[in-house]
């Protein structure tokens, strides 16, 4: 559920729209009429035009990171941060399930260790979860074992229904 759910201008999160715009190479905010500000759990979501495109997450380091939720990602299609995985991966994904390297066919190659990531089937390219990578691009595409991306957000969880 949506907490402290307040209207915003643009030039009081611009900092974070700016961020998240040069990172992901999408424009976020272009000519929304109503930018909305909210608490969702641990996280700060904001609604772009009454939809929940947008959330920021703090990491274990208590680092603030701006991304797109999935709904957001299916909206914008950026073309960075991405882990593509074959189709046998995508059932567990649905249901929560941190992203096996074993499953995964490519990425994109500047992702590092700790990076926010949108994981994608390989053949639709559509977003299916987001969550923070376990390790470099090379080793999460080279890798026959172990996690490679600990999973936060995915089609159907809380954030997926929600409904602004």
């Amino acid at each position: 559920m949506l907490r402290h759910r307040h209207a915003v201008r643009r030039k009081g999160v611009n900092a974070m729209l700016t961020t998240l715009e040069d990172a992901l190479d999408v424009r976020i905010a272009e000519g929304a009429s109503m930018i909305e500000r909210a608490e969702w759990g641990d996280w700060t979501i904001l609604l772009i035009d009454k939809k929940a495109d947008f959330v920021q997450i703090t990491d274990e380091n208590s680092i603030p990171h701006a991304f797109l939720t999935l709904r957001g990602l299916l909206s914008h299609q950026p073309n960075r941060r991405w882990v593509s995985v074959d189709l046998g991966a995508v059932s567990f994904l649905l249901n929560g399930a941190d992203c096996m390297k074993a499953g995964i066919q490519d990425a994109e190659s500047n992702i590092g260790k700790g990076d926010l990531v949108w994981i994608r089937d390989e053949v639709h390219c559509k977003p299916l979860a987001l969550g923070w990578a376990l390790a470099d691009a090379p080793e999460l595409i080279a890798g026959a074992s172990g996690k490679g991306v600990r999973t936060i957000h995915w089609i159907g969880d809380d954030l997926w229904d929600l409904e602004p």
